[in-house]
């Protein structure tokens, strides 16, 4: 199953958090949001709106669009070349002169 948007927003803001060293009690009361309500967010089981995303955001000292590019790559399934069979030939026998 593909990883949800909140999930991935929740681990993301998890991160931030305890990268900062801080408690779910000191970011819920800067932004003014339930500690329940963020430990939610937290484990992806909750939608944020853009307000109170914004809000988490300014209470975690970061940008909103620094934790939605961050949210991007982590959704971002890795790009894998795949090589006609005939150029796979080629590059082993020049790996091999």
């Amino acid at each position: 199953m593909a990883l949800l948007l909140r999930e991935a927003l929740g681990d993301e803001l998890r991160r931030l958090r305890t990268d900062q060293g801080r408690t779910l009690r000191e970011v819920s009361t800067s932004a003014r949001v339930s500690l329940g309500y963020l430990s939610e967010l937290e484990r992806g089981q909750k939608e944020a709106s853009s307000e109170l995303l914004a809000a988490i955001c300014v209470a975690l000292e970061v940008p909103v669009g620094a934790v939605l590019t961050e949210v991007g790559r982590s959704m971002t399934p890795p790009v894998i070349e795949v090589l006609p069979t005939d150029q796979v030939a080629a590059g082993t026998a020049l790996a091999a002169a």
